[in-house]
């Protein structure tokens, strides 16, 4: 099993990498499939109209989410890792006056996004809870050409086709051969053991095999400059966040009160826990305002391992940009295991799926960091995996707002809590990890589907009561 540091970490905008990351790059792919000759185009047909329509989780949480926008920016040319945030509300208003997108290499297609663009809440696609479909008509409004996608979490996007694939295969069997193949973290273990190797020397070895040494080095120090950006700009900003809850940020408030007890040398007992709040709050409110943020493993997720990661090069003096990368890589180890074995998505399997994995392999990189064997890196993932565990995902009005926040906060916490009990530990555990992914996939496929980002139940329905 092979799933790259750069699946995993990807710099892209908020609010959602499933809702928002993900339809972008649905639509850009749909658009690459309308130009090239892989469907049975009719002789002299050619496409005048495009639609979308978005489903399950899509669609009961995709106006909150931002979806509906991003399908938008996506059909006019848009990725994730281009659009400027700031420029994407005129891209917008241009296409709702005109009803037209023309993407580069395109001509122009009529899009009218108040009836093109279909949140059907009533019909649901049955691969994944996040599903949408693109279509493309001639001038006589004839389908040419239909495609279904499916957001499957973190920002990555498959095919209908795609996912059977995947489902028949268990998503393990194939992919570039690797030295390190682990695909579960009794594996890993067993490759970390014979060969000698750390786990992040280990995932170094696997990403050498695609690129060079300076090339990885250099991407690794890229997704942490983002993660950084993300929180110092998180910190110098105020006010009310988009979508209608008018929740007020936070970050940049709490951050000047810790400055100011810090200056006045006083103590405070709860200093990390506070910083550590602080860093992954600043995150998940640019995040919810639609910022630059990287995907870790998810933007609903994004704040807890820029946190702790942050945490360490502010309160441990042997932090260095190795450091920084072996971190990244240990992380990007255990979540690919989650990723493969279990659920990153919240629609599929609930919040325990985001801010737990999230949790989990930022545990696992700071204890990596921090001395830490591989028996000791795994523990820790599994202490901070384990008390999520059942978490829902019932975002209020449907934003990644209240609870997502907090909780990111929350998250970063565990995170510290469980390396620090790990490495005060010998590696061994009642508990392996394999089994708390296991639980967590099992708890998501039993769990009500008001309680996976369809805002139907939970926090979504209880705080609007009150």
């Amino acid at each position: 099993m092979f799933l790259s540091v750069f699946d995993l970490f990807k710099i892209g905008i908020g609010p959602s990498s499933s809702h928002t990351m993900g339809p972008m790059t649905a639509a850009a792919r749909f658009l690459a499939e309308m130009l090239s000759d892989d469907w049975p185009r009719p002789a002299g047909a050619k496409v005048d109209r495009v639609a979308a329509s978005l489903h399950g989780s899509l669609a009961y949480t995709g106006v909150g989410h931002g979806t509906d926008r991003a399908v938008i920016l996506g059909l006019v040319g848009q990725t994730p890792t281009t659009v400027d945030p700031d420029l994407s509300d005129a891209i917008i208003e241009k296409i709702t006056a005109e009803k037209r997108v023309a993407p580069p290499g395109h001509p122009s297609y009529r899009f009218d996004p108040a009836t093109d663009l279909v949140l059907d809440k009533k019909t649901p696609l049955l691969g994944h809870a996040n599903g949408m479909a693109f279509y493309a008509y001639d001038a006589d409004d004839r389908l040419l050409l239909k495609r279904i996608y499916y957001s499957i979490g973190g920002g990555f996007v498959v095919s209908e086709e795609e996912l059977q694939r995947l489902k028949s295969r268990g998503d393990t069997s194939t992919g570039p051969k690797v030295p390190y193949p682990f695909k579960n973290a009794v594996e890993m273990l067993a490759m970390a053991g014979k060969s000698g190797l750390s786990i992040a020397e280990m995932k170094r070895v696997n990403e050498e095999t695609r690129q060079s040494r300076d090339e990885l080095d250099s991407g690794l120090d890229a997704i942490w400059g983002a993660m950084k950006s993300c929180i110092e700009r998180g910190l110098s900003q105020d006010g009310i966040m988009p979508g209608g809850l008018k929740v007020r940020r936070r970050a940049r408030q709490l951050h000047d009160k810790l400055q100011e007890e810090w200056r006045q040398n006083r103590p405070n007992p709860l200093l990390a826990n506070d910083w550590l709040s602080i860093y992954a709050m600043a995150v998940n409110e640019e995040n919810a305002a639609g910022g630059r943020v990287v995907t870790a493993p998810t933007n609903g997720a994004a704040g807890t391992l820029p946190a702790v990661l942050r945490y360490w090069l502010h309160f441990h003096p042997e932090a260095d940009q190795a450091g920084i990368r072996d971190f990244l890589l240990t992380a990007a180890a255990v979540g690919g295991i989650i990723k493969t074995n279990a659920s990153i998505s919240g629609a599929e399997v609930g919040c325990q799926g985001e801010v737990g994995s999230a949790s989990a392999m930022a545990a696992a990189g700071l204890c990596a960091v921090m001395g830490g064997t591989p028996e000791q890196v795994e523990n820790a993932a599994e202490i901070a995996l384990e008390h999520h565990l059942g978490m829902t995902c019932d975002p209020v009005g449907g934003l990644v707002q209240v609870p997502c926040i907090e909780r990111n906060a929350l998250g970063a916490v565990k995170a510290v809590t469980a390396a620090s009990l790990a490495i005060k530990g010998d590696g061994k555990h009642f508990v392996p990890l394999d089994a708390a992914i296991e639980t967590m996939r099992q708890t998501g496929m039993d769990m009500n589907e008001r309680y996976k980002e369809t805002s139907l139940g939970g926090l979504a329905v209880n705080v609007v009561e009150c």
